[in-house]
């Protein structure tokens, strides 16, 4: 399998890599075909009427390109609103990988949808704040 030098720089120096204490916002994902798992941690600061992705972290469980396809979204998601990050494709992150190869391809998609999941669980914790 070919990788390009993103994928690989990610893979072996991961950006984000970890756990935030008390998130404002958890998401995991896996996929039970190939056996990746994925977490991510979002802290979440309220700026004038935006809300922005202040800290975000990663935890991978997987092959190469799960953990860098977890490290660039991460890297794309930090300092945006949410609104912003949750437009955050599969492509997206390929692209910024600078390619992966097609039987690949789904672990962008696990990226992204641990992003989605953990901004989800931050605005369902405010839903039920306010409730």
């Amino acid at each position: 399998m070919i990788y390009s030098k993103k994928v690989l720089e990610h893979f072996m120096h991961p950006h984000n890599q970890g756990t935030i204490p008390n998130p404002s916002g958890e998401g995991i994902v896996g996929n039970p075909t190939c056996g990746d798992v994925m977490r991510i941690y979002i802290k979440v600061k309220k700026k004038k009427k935006e809300e922005v992705i202040e800290d975000i972290k990663f935890e991978t469980l997987g092959c190469a390109s799960a953990i860098a396809t977890s490290s660039m979204v991460t890297d794309l998601a930090k300092g945006r609103t949410l609104g912003e990050a949750l437009k955050i494709s599969r492509d997206d992150v390929a692209e910024a990988l600078e390619g992966l190869p097609p039987i690949k391809m789904h672990c962008s998609n696990l990226a992204s949808e641990a992003l989605a999941a953990a901004i989800e669980d931050y605005r369902q914790k405010e839903k039920e704040k306010e409730e």
